[in-house]
């Protein structure tokens, strides 16, 4: 897109204005100039959060290992309170009711029944046997239908194959687990259940210990959700396999200043926590075996909300 100047012709009466002083910086009048408004203090923020996961990263390397949560111990729930980034809060007020009462992680193994795990568990292992990645991690999105095959995605919904896969019984169950899932976030968060929506994406995976072949594959690094997914404000996981016994590696791992905190995969364990810079953490490789979890986003922005999937035929 081109920009026209304009050209001031005088009048033969005409005074020459009192110029006004530009008391904008250098980048601000060269945006002006070329039409295009630029966000420097949404820039700025990125760079220097970037910055401080680089640094984080470095000395995590140093930091000693505590264990959140076990594989051998069942938690009915534990949770640990963290100070929201400011980045996070001041984005967060413009939702009323959504506002987390305290920022942090939590997890529980009691929230979610033996028998809907081994059902989602079915659902995943199915609906991966469609497809599957060349490398090592693998998703199923039962909302966009999207599902890694090779190295790159298709809609599952769109395969021949596909079209009996599913029951509407798969989707209730789905849809139902979701439902405890929110609703165990907004209770713990203090916040209004019906400004909490489902966002994308919100899908199953599957990590093994193929290496990678893609970008895609590379799930191991260290990332803050609110940057990698601007629409989440809180994230969630449900694990379907134990770790230790169906997959050696595959720890949850946040970072933190003094020390790394991990959250060991066990069937039915759901850990949730707010999607800001707080909560900076990466998956360790898996080494061997399978990884299998859902991972469960939510959005305070209405606009950013999805529907629970529909059985397609």
């Amino acid at each position: 897109m081109t920009v026209k100047q304009r050209t001031n012709r005088k009048s033969p009466g005409s005074t020459n204005a009192v110029p006004r002083s530009d008391t904008r910086n250098g980048s601000e009048r060269e945006s002006a100039r070329s039409g295009i408004r630029i966000d420097w203090r949404r820039i700025i923020t990125r760079m220097l959060m970037m910055t401080a996961i680089m640094v984080a990263v470095y000395f995590s390397k140093a930091n000693k290992t505590v264990q959140f949560a076990k594989q051998d111990e069942e938690i009915g729930k534990k949770f640990v309170e963290i100070s929201c980034s400011e980045d996070y809060a001041e984005e967060l007020r413009q939702f009323r009711g959504c506002t987390p009462r305290k920022c942090g992680r939590m997890v529980s193994d009691s929230l979610i029944k033996p028998g809907e795990v081994a059902a989602l568990r079915n659902i995943a292992e199915r609906g991966l046997a469609l497809g599957g990645s060349s490398g090592g991690a693998s998703i199923l999105d039962l909302h966009s239908g999207a599902l890694s095959q090779g190295n790159a995605f298709v809609n599952i919904y769109k395969l021949e194959t596909s079209r009996k896969i599913f029951t509407g019984e798969d989707f209730k169950i789905y849809s139902h687990v979701k439902g405890k899932i929110q609703h165990a976030i907004a209770d713990h968060f203090g916040i209004d259940k019906g400004q909490l929506y489902l966002t994308h994406p919100t899908f199953f995976s599957r990590i093994t210990s193929a290496p990678p072949k893609t970008i895609h594959d590379e799930y191991w690094h260290p990332h803050v959700d609110k940057e990698t997914y601007e629409s989440f404000h809180y994230t969630s996981l449900l694990y379907l396999t134990d770790y230790g016994q169906e997959f050696e590696g595959g720890r949850f791992v946040f970072i933190d200043k003094d020390s790394n905190k991990t959250v060991e995969p066990r069937r039915g364990r759901v850990s949730a926590f707010t999607s800001g810079s707080e909560n900076l953490h990466y998956v360790e490789q898996v080494t061997r075996g399978t990884r299998y979890a859902i991972t469960v986003s939510f959005t305070c922005d209405p606009k950013h909300a999805i529907e629970d999937p529909k059985l397609e035929r």
